[in-house]
């Protein structure tokens, strides 16, 4: 039987457990990683509760500074991993069958503060510090003393850190995001026009300086580095090497990482996931993310009919 310490620590880290999930995961880009990282947070929350010491005024603070500080740590072994990493590295995606609806209880991988995909490859430019320091303060709102504590860091010196890490972030990420509506109806124009093979349609989609990444981890076919140019993105998106290597293929649209966007399955298993980075003002593509490594694929759910 489960004693009342543990019963109250269990409802605590349960009351918390999205917003530490989402913090981590913005951190880290890795369901896999995040799932460990969050394990050992409970262990550290359960094992503070059994000794009886005083009691945690703030469970919210001290629980995310175990996470961040678990994540911070845990970016050593994601750094080692990703040097023999084949091709380009994409974030995990977060995929859900509708947008996040924060008075639900459905979809929690997304009810939390979503960032897109195109923001999680910006923010992986960042040193470890300058991200956790971004992500806690420009997306979850912590303010910057809280942050030094969590951090064992002066204020000052996260001031310095998020100052750094934003202009960071605006230099390569000025644009604001594209209307849902837009993003959704651009992602089917540009599907359909690369399954039919569709050079002039694509072309006119693409933005000139258009980048596409492709994320095999050398397990699916995948450029081994960075496509740019509108061109050659879309000579190659209209081959038919391209265009056939996908048996028994189907799409469903989904939301990922908070984002109107697409997933190929092949027969009823998950084969890619495609986010498109559209430009609001032009409503261009700019970039195309599209995640194949069947590993970062694993947890999501074979197709269903629609």
């Amino acid at each position: 039987m489960i004693d009342s310490v543990d019963h109250d620590a269990t409802e605590v880290f349960a009351d918390h457990r999205e917003l530490l999930f989402s913090i981590v995961y913005n951190m880290l880009g890795s369901v896999a990683d995040t799932e460990d990282v969050l394990q050992d947070t409970w262990l550290a929350w359960a094992a503070r509760n059994r000794t009886g010491g005083a009691e945690i005024e703030h469970p919210r603070a001290y629980l995310v500074r175990i996470a961040v500080n678990h994540a911070l740590a845990r970016r050593a072994a994601v750094a080692r991993r990703r040097e023999t990493y084949v091709g380009p590295w994409l974030p995990e995606p977060l995929v859900a069958d509708e947008p996040a609806d924060r008075d639900s209880a459905d979809e929690p991988l997304l009810r939390a503060e979503a960032v897109s995909m195109a923001m999680l490859v910006v923010l992986e430019t960042l040193s470890p510090l300058e991200r956790a320091v971004f992500v806690l303060h420009e997306v979850f709102g912590f303010p910057h003393p809280d942050i030094a504590d969590m951090l064992g860091r002066s204020t000052p010196a996260v001031r310095q850190l998020a100052h750094r890490a934003r202009e960071h972030v605006h230099a390569r990420r000025p644009r604001q995001p594209a209307d849902p509506r837009v993003q959704r109806a651009v992602t089917e124009k540009f599907l359909a026009a690369q399954i039919g093979g569709d050079l002039p349609g694509l072309l006119a989609l693409l933005a000139p300086d258009v980048t596409f990444w492709t994320d095999g981890g050398g397990k699916r076919r995948a450029a081994l580095r960075p496509i740019d140019g509108r061109d050659k993105v879309a000579r190659l998106l209209a081959s038919q090497i391209v265009r056939s290597h996908v048996p028994d293929m189907a799409i469903h649209y989904r939301w990922v990482n908070g984002d109107p966007s697409a997933v190929v399955f092949s027969g009823a298993a998950p084969f890619a996931v495609v986010v498109l980075d559209i430009d609001a003002r032009t409503e261009q593509i700019i970039g195309i993310y599209a995640v194949a490594n069947p590993d970062k694929l694993a947890h999501l759910p074979p197709a269903t009919e629609e």
